[in-house]
């Protein structure tokens, strides 16, 4: 009778505040209520999948039954339907390649549509000197000479 009244009282608290374990199992099942979500990430308030799926992973796992004998035992019991494979390396790597190829994307795109600042000839040789640059040479010529007398 006291088993019986500890197992209650362990499911009760297993749906209300999951162990970690229940969790981890509870992660590898899909919920059965209609959302996208694993039985340990439900949301719905009073769900009518997941509550009684945390009780009957936390009364399995306090007989001593391992993680996969669980996921089995719901596959056996719901289908397939129920069972949520772990992300593979494709589902790792979608994520990541989108971003970089975002990136890429607006990288060309500024190249291709960003205005050039015009810059100025400030580095024009002897050789092709207008009329600005022989003004200037003149006030350089000047200043040398007005610095040259300081001294």
């Amino acid at each position: 009778m006291v088993l019986i009244v500890a197992m209650a009282a362990l499911a009760q608290t297993a749906s209300e505040k999951p162990s970690v374990d229940v969790r981890r199992v509870g992660a590898r099942l899909q919920c059965q209520c209609g959302c996208k979500d694993s039985v340990a990430t439900c949301s719905m308030l009073e769900c009518h999948f997941s509550k009684p799926a945390k009780e009957r992973i936390a009364q399995m796992q306090s007989v001593g039954m391992g993680d996969e004998q669980i996921v089995q035992a719901f596959i056996r019991d719901y289908g397939m339907a129920v069972y949520l494979a772990p992300p593979n390396a494709f589902g790792w790597i979608v994520p990541y390649a989108s971003v970089g190829f975002g990136l890429v994307v607006i990288f060309m795109f500024l190249r291709k549509y960003r205005k050039p600042k015009l810059m100025t000839d400030l580095g024009a040789g002897v050789g092709d000197m207008g009329a600005d640059d022989r003004e200037l040479a003149k006030y350089k010529e000047q200043i040398e000479k007005d610095t040259a007398n300081l001294d």
